[in-house]
């Protein structure tokens, strides 16, 4: 699960507009520590580190998804279909709701052939 966490951390915290060291701050760690868990320089995390983490990027629903310098649109996909299955379990209307905006919006693009 915590394979390719530094990559996740900063795909998803750029993916927000979130900066390195607002959100460095936010964790409460240094903005050298995050930079170094990002790019893999470090391996060494807390517990109550991951519990903020998840808080504010919600990190963990994906498992076994591989990231790389062309995996973020892949990364990205698989961890929003993970997030619309936890609503939809809790809140089927709400996630219906995001599926057939969804929809809607990929027909506006469709390339015809």
């Amino acid at each position: 699960m915590l394979e390719n966490l530094g990559p996740r951390i900063r795909i998803v915290r750029k993916q927000k507009g979130i900066g390195l060291n607002t959100f460095a701050e936010k964790l409460g760690v240094s903005p050298g520590y995050l930079s170094n868990l990002e790019t893999g320089k470090t391996d060494t995390v807390q517990i109550s580190f991951l519990e903020k983490l998840n808080n504010e990027l919600n990190l963990f629903p994906i498992e076994n998804t591989e990231i790389n310098k062309d995996g973020e649109f892949h990364y990205r996909v698989e961890r929003n279909l993970n997030l619309l299955k936890r609503i939809h379990h809790s809140k089927p209307k709400e996630a219906e709701y995001l599926i057939t905006v969804l929809e809607q919006g990929i027909d506006l693009f469709k390339i015809e052939k």
